[in-house]
């Protein structure tokens, strides 16, 4: 459930990562080393969302912190 008690949003990470990866044309790892306010930043420029999108709460960003570390270096990169 989110905040006004309806049901929660997935976020679209396929058309994200299309818009990013296809579209603006970075490399995966231009890509993921973004900040959300950046990819928010570059969204909103493209006219895909409104400027009203909000930010992830504390807990969110926590938990996405703990499953995908700084310093976790990937092969591919």
């Amino acid at each position: 459930m989110n905040a006004a008690g309806g049901k929660a949003r997935q976020f679209p990470w396929d058309q994200v990562i299309a818009i990013g990866l296809g579209r603006l044309r970075l490399s995966p790892r231009d890509f993921w080393v973004m900040t959300p306010r950046e990819l928010a930043g570059v969204l909103r420029g493209l006219n895909v969302v409104s400027g009203t999108v909000a930010a992830p709460r504390r807990g969110t960003l926590e938990a996405l912190m703990n499953r995908f570390p700084d310093g976790a270096e990937r092969q591919d990169r």
